[in-house]
C-alpha cells in the first residue's frame, strides 16, 4: 500500500531507541525526512547513521530534553514546517505517590502532558495552513487500564488524552489528525530494565521473567517494536484521515473490553 508519504517531513521525539526509534525508522522507510530527538547525543547520532543507511532519507539528529523549551526550540528549528509530528517521552518513575512532591510531579507534567501540548501548538497551524497534519501521541496502555504504581504516568499522560480529545476535533476538516497509540508491553530496553529488576526480586534470570510476561498475554509474546512503528505509519498516511482523536491499543489483548 502506497501510505502516501514520499517526501514528508516529520519530527519523531524520544527517537534513540525503543518505540520512538521504531517510528522513525518506519517512517524513513516510507520516504519520510525526518528529524529525531533525545537527550543522548551519541545514541541518537548512532540510531540516525543506521536509519539513512536503512532507508536513504534525509535524517537530522537533534540531542536536546524535549521537555525543554530550548529541546523543543532545537527540534523546530531543524523542522519548522513539518508535517507529521510523533510527541514521546520517557514515563516518570513508579512509586507510590505518597513519596511524590510537587516537583516531582511537574517533571512528570513537563514530559508526558506538557511538552507534547507546546508542540502541538507550535506545528499545528502550519499544518492547518498546508491542509495536511499527522499528529501521533505515543502514551501508554496505563491511560486505558490505570496501574497504581504508575500513577504520574496515569495522570500525566490522561491529561495529554483529553486535551487531544477537544483540540482533535477543531482541526480534523483542515486534513489534520491527532491520535494517541498505546503501546503494552514491547521488547524495549525498558521493558528488559523492569524484567531485570523484578527478576532479581524474585531470584529468577531475565529470560525467565520475560517468558512469563509473554504468557501473561492473549497473544502470547510481548510486542516487536517494528509492529509498533507500522501502526504509526498506518495513522500518519494519507488513509488515516478519517480517524480522529482515537486512543489506539496495542497490548495484545490484555485489556479485556467489549468496546474501547
Amino acid at each position: 500500500m502506497d501510505t502516501g508519504l514520499k517526501g514528508k517531513r516529520a519530527i519523531v521525539c524520544a527517537a534513540s531507541k525503543g518505540l520512538g526509534r521504531a517510528c522513525a525508522m518506519a517512517l524513513a522507510q516510507e520516504g519520510v525526512d525526518v528529524v529525531i530527538t533525545a537527550r543522548t547525543l551519541a545514541t541518537l547520532e548512532e540510531t540516525a547513521e543506521e536509519i539513512r543507511r536503512a532507508t536513504g532519507v534525509k535524517v537530522t539528529a537533534v540531542a536536546g530534553d524535549i521537555s525543554t523549551e530550548a529541546g523543543r526550540a532545537a527540534a523546530l528549528a531543524a523542522c519548522p514546517e513539518p508535517d507529521i509530528l510523533i510527541n514521546n517521552a520517557g514515563g516518570p518513575p513508579p512509586g507510590d505517590f505518597r513519596d511524590w512532591d510537587r516537583d516531582t510531579w511537574i517533571a512528570a507534567l513537563d514530559a508526558n502532558m506538557l511538552a507534547p501540548i507546546f508542540l502541538i501548538k507550535s506545528v499545528v497551524d502550519g499544518m492547518i495552513g498546508r491542509r495536511f497534519g499527522r499528529i501521533v501521541n505515543i502514551t501508554s496502555g496505563s491511560v486505558k487500564s490505570p496501574l497504581a504504581i504508575l500513577g504520574m504516568s496515569n495522570g500525566a499522560r490522561a491529561g495529554l488524552t483529553g486535551f487531544v480529545a477537544g483540540l482533535s476535533r477543531q482541526v480534523a476538516r483542515h486534513n489534520v489528525t491527532i491520535n494517541n497509540l498505546l503501546p503494552g508491553p514491547f521488547l524495549t530496553d525498558r521493558l528488559r530494565s523492569n524484567a531485570r529488576a523484578a527478576a532479581d526480586a524474585a531470584g529468577v534470570d531475565v529470560d525467565s521473567m520475560l517468558q512469563e510476561r509473554a504468557k501473561a498475554s492473549p497473544a502470547g509474546r510481548v510486542g516487536d517494536p517494528a509492529e509498533f512503528g507500522a501502526a504509526c505509519v498506518f495513522l500518519c498516511s494519507t488513509y488515516s484521515g478519517y480517524i480522529v482523536g482515537q486512543n489506539l491499543l496495542l497490548d495484545g489483548g490484555a485489556f479485556n473490553s467489549t468496546m474501547g
